[in-house]
């Protein structure tokens, strides 16, 4: 009987973890760390997009940083883009922190992570990032914005992502 709780708590954390679920469609209006729109028509130009949701704060998020730009490098041919999302950005009262912001700039630049950085708006926490509470959580959408499999929660090494990506694209 321990074991079924056990089960069920785990089951019920996963879901808490990320809201998004397989086929679920993504939509979001937002802006970039350079001011400029961002829409979930970001989606229709690839064949994947590889979505990472960090934080400022996030060790394991930084580290995987330079990966992901490589990532983004060596797949566009193949139609795969990597943008993130940062999410502890907003103050609590849904406003751009500056200092974060700051922080933020830093990092990409520190890390040579130059793809798309999202600045997300408070309806983004009621949908796409509705229960994100680790990070980095990614997630993989489709060229029709549906999310293709679940979310990844933790971070991976360029190989692990590759391998991730290739299994995704054989399907």
């Amino acid at each position: 009987m321990k074991k079924l709780f056990t089960v069920i708590a785990l089951l019920t954390l996963s879901t808490l973890l990320f809201a998004q679920k397989a086929g679920d469609k993504i939509s979001f209006t937002a802006t970039d760390f350079k001011g400029n729109p961002v829409t979930s028509e970001i989606f229709t130009k690839n064949k994947l997009t590889m979505v990472n949701i960090w934080g400022t704060f996030c060790g394991p998020c930084i580290r995987e940083m330079p990966d992901l730009a490589r990532i983004n490098e060596e797949n566009k041919a193949k139609g795969i883009e990597v943008i993130g999302i940062v999410i502890d950005i907003l103050d609590n009262k849904g406003q751009v922190s500056e200092r974060v912001k700051t922080t933020g700039e830093k990092i990409i630049k520190n890390t040579g992570a130059d793809y798309t950085h999202v600045i997300p708006n408070i309806e983004m926490f009621s949908g796409l990032l509705r229960g994100v509470q680790a990070v980095p959580t990614t997630i993989f959408v489709d060229s029709n914005g549906n999310q293709v499999g679940n979310a990844y929660l933790g971070s991976r090494s360029q190989k692990d992502w590759q391998k991730i990506i290739d299994g995704i694209l054989e399907k």
